[in-house]
């Protein structure tokens, strides 16, 4: 395990190589899972500022769940919110396809169009990164599953560990003193 200030790494984080291939699982993490993508409770006012914006990239199968259920989902059980899904197994309401049937994300889309400052949940960002929250602290470990199988043998051809793969994930979310300090740890 690696500890940097209040956050605790799994080591797969550092050992293991990583590197999406989107071409080959087509986004499939907008896409499958019981769950819409986990939210920062600072994340919701957010999704309800851009979604206006936002509505335009959307399918209307999403606009009509979003109606119905809202942008996100509050999970008691778990105590934590998920953006809404278009049903059980299905897409996530931001998620949109692309020409090429790969599943992005429709918050991006508009991010990079510079229509919003918000590039996406910050979940999806770090994925395959989860964090969980326990005593005060973050706890991120590597979500592992098949679907991911081709970004592993990719990340392994390039050599590509994990933690620098989702390094602007990483500063965004912690900044770029704590990402040194990480990768200080990593280098030893």
């Amino acid at each position: 395990m690696i500890i940097i200030d209040e956050v605790i790494l799994s080591d797969d984080i550092r050992d293991c190589y990583f590197h999406c291939q989107l071409e080959k699982c087509k986004g499939a993490c907008c896409v499958q899972g019981d769950q819409g993508a986990p939210l920062e409770k600072e994340e919701l006012p957010v999704l309800e500022q851009i979604y206006d914006i936002v509505k335009p990239y959307l399918p209307e199968k999403s606009i009509q769940t979003i109606a119905e259920k809202g942008l996100y989902e509050y999970h008691e059980k778990e105590g934590d919110y998920t953006t809404s899904v278009n049903g059980k197994n299905e897409e996530c309401v931001f998620a949109i396809q692309d020409t090429h049937g790969v599943w992005k994300c429709g918050i991006e889309k508009a991010y990079y169009e510079g229509k919003i400052s918000f590039q996406k949940p910050v979940s999806c960002h770090l994925y395959p990164i989860r964090i969980t929250h326990a005593g005060g602290k973050d706890l991120l470990n590597y979500d592992r599953w098949e679907v991911c199988n081709p970004a592993c043998e990719y990340g392994n051809e390039k050599k590509t560990p994990l933690y620098k793969f989702v390094q602007t994930a990483l500063v965004r979310k912690y900044g770029q003193d704590w990402f040194n300090k990480l990768l200080n740890e990593c280098e030893k």
